[in-house]
């Protein structure tokens, strides 16, 4: 009887040790998403910062750099000519798939601020890379050029434009005056 009291012990060790490891996974899991396991918390997004916390990439040390749009993700990604993520934006494209996919070039058509009297909204910073209809530029701002903080509380998150891309304040502040002529844009569904 006591060598099987002996085995009963050891499988109870084993198994006490499995438990604090699957405790420890879930709590790290917990810890990397943000509250319950299985219900990631997304990050908060302020309109007003930038979207990553590091400075943005050097145009002259990254020459071929381009953009792409994650139209599913809700994300900008600038590019290195070997495909290599250099910064992450949040943004905000054309609600029912209102934003043109397919491969684009920056246009020499660039603005510190528009306003639309018809739609009553307008943006700063834009830079146009399909004719004068399709945008990067900040999120809205109203005929005062107040930002539409709820319109704003979108970015990163739903797709909300009539076909352009919202960005923050200083990434397209960053667009505006950084990003050259020519660039190549690339938007996809994911």
């Amino acid at each position: 009887m006591f060598p099987v009291l002996l085995r009963e012990r050891i499988k109870m060790k084993k198994f006490s040790k499995l438990l604090l490891a699957t405790t420890l996974v879930a709590a790290l899991l917990m810890m990397i998403w943000g509250g319950t396991a299985g219900s990631a918390k997304a990050a908060k997004i302020d309109y007003r910062k930038l979207s990553e916390n590091k400075p943005y990439p050097d145009v002259q040390k990254n020459p071929g750099m381009w953009i792409h749009v994650n139209l599913k993700k809700q994300r900008v990604y600038l590019m290195s000519n070997k495909n290599k993520k250099l910064y992450t934006m949040y943004c905000s494209s054309g609600a029912h798939n209102a934003t043109p996919t397919g491969t684009y070039h920056i246009e020499d058509v660039r603005g510190d601020t528009f306003y639309n009297q018809e739609e009553k909204a307008g943006a700063n910073y834009y830079v146009a890379w399909k004719g004068n209809d399709f945008l990067f530029h900040s999120v809205p701002i109203n005929d005062k050029g107040q930002y539409d903080k709820k319109q704003a509380s979108y970015l990163g998150k739903k797709p909300m434009s009539h076909g352009c891309i919202r960005l923050s304040i200083p990434d397209s502040q960053w667009m505006y005056k950084n990003i050259p002529t020519g660039t190549k844009v690339v938007i996809s569904k994911d």
